[in-house]
């Protein structure tokens, strides 16, 4: 894969991701804008433009690229079956390069240069985070397709990934009646790990885990001998990974190069998915666990057709995955909200989308209005040898978004 640009860019980003971390953990509940900036859109004309955003090149593009693809794929549905309001959606892509601070400049020209009514994108939460303020200050809106670590509700931004409780705490839980007390955290060196890991750590005290270590590695890492030593020194009953972008094609390689497979060790995966299957190995990750909230073999009426859909539109080989099921579900909802709203206008779309429900291809799900997150079913899967992934377990139902917290007792020690 790619460097992520040049080493002058790269050490902005740190420096950035190393600011987003501490506000990461800080409590962004509401934000007000200031600005006097016009509201983005313009609707003239018999078409809409749209501001599709992902890295499609750099560390990231592995997950992101197939984001952008099922994102232009619901596109082009909405447009085949008649457009939005007698108007044709029009896509305009930028690449974020896999660099918070482009996803910043090109989201300020998305919304005051191409004049987008909306954007969907950002994979990363420092991506979002850089995102976030621009959105805010220029009167956007950003629909977000990935789980992430929560601690954070913007009026600019819907949610389409889960947030913790929705993902990351049912992981846990299910880890800790199923596979062992002892856990081995590592991580990405930005804001998602660090603040996912400090959830898991609360939860692990709460519910009698144990830590053993704790590893974070730059994104784009290629290295991780020194930390699978460590591994097997510990001797932990379970790895709690939040790796993310290729550096987890490094991790499984090395850790399978060690001897070690599934049998020998369960890992847990919350940014591995059947892309990522796909651009690893599936000899590779085979017998792994991961948590999302959506599989290819998700077994709906919706998501069959998706699937199919997907595969003719782009190739046999293709795989679907939960962010590319979440980026084509967010342009459906952001659609039903136009509909209802019957503008384009952000701030009617925003009022309009508050209850949505929609029948997408993880099963019904509700945009929350109190937090413009939605309400999601946890899944854990476990890897097989052809690459998909084998539901094993899942919650029931559809799990009401809780950011911040606040239905758990030890919740506070994260948002404080």
């Amino acid at each position: 894969m790619r460097e992520i640009r040049n080493k002058g860019k790269l050490t902005v980003a740190l420096s950035m991701a190393l600011m987003l971390v501490a506000a990461g953990c800080a409590k962004t509940e509401t934000t007000t804008s200031t600005t006097t900036a016009p509201v983005a859109g313009a609707t003239s004309g018999d078409t809409v433009p749209v501001g599709i955003l992902h890295s499609l090149t750099g560390t990231m593009s592995i997950s992101e690229v197939s984001v952008r693809d099922a994102e232009l794929m619901a596109i082009d549905e909405i447009n085949a079956a008649g457009g939005l309001l007698g108007k044709k959606i029009k896509p305009v892509i930028e690449d974020g390069a896999s660099d918070w601070p482009t996803f910043a400049e090109k989201t300020k020209k998305l919304l005051q240069k191409d004049s987008v009514v909306t954007i969907f994108g950002c994979w990363t939460s420092a991506s979002r985070k850089a995102v976030l303020p621009v959105v805010e200050q220029n009167k956007g809106l950003l629909w977000y397709p990935v789980q992430y670590e929560g601690v954070e509700s913007s009026p600019n931004i819907f949610y389409i990934g889960a947030t913790t409780n929705q993902q990351i705490i049912p992981a846990v839980t299910w880890l800790l009646q199923n596979k062992g007390k002892k856990f081995f955290l590592l991580g990405s060196d930005y804001v998602f790990p660090r603040t996912a890991n400090k959830i898991i750590k609360e939860q692990l005290k709460a519910d009698g885990g144990t830590l053993l270590a704790e590893e974070y590695t730059p994104l784009g890492h290629t290295d991780y001998n020194t930390i699978i030593s460590k591994i097997k020194k510990e001797k932990p009953d379970v790895v709690f990974n939040t790796l993310n972008g290729d550096s987890n094609v490094a991790f499984f390689k090395q850790l399978k190069d060690a001897g070690i497979t599934s049998k020998d060790l369960t890992t847990m995966s919350v940014s591995i998915a059947e892309e990522e299957v796909r651009g690893i190995g599936a000899s590779v990750l085979d017998g792994h666990y991961t948590a999302w909230n959506y599989y290819q073999t998700t077994d709906t009426p919706e998501n069959k057709k998706f699937v199919e859909a997907y595969k003719a539109k782009y190739g046999k080989d293709r795989v679907t995955d939960d962010p590319i099921e979440a980026g084509y579900t967010a342009v459906y909802l952001w659609a039903e909200a136009v509909k209802k709203a019957g503008s384009f206008d952000v701030e009617k779309v925003k009022a309009a989308a508050k209850g949505i429900e929609w029948n997408s291809p993880e099963g019904k799900v509700t945009i929350d209005g109190e937090n413009q997150h939605i309400y999601k079913t946890a899944r854990i899967g476990q890897i097989a040898a052809d690459g998909q992934i084998k539901e094993i377990w899942n919650s029931g139902k559809a799990l009401k978004p809780d950011p911040f917290l606040k239905t758990y007792p030890w919740g506070a020690e994260v948002t404080k």
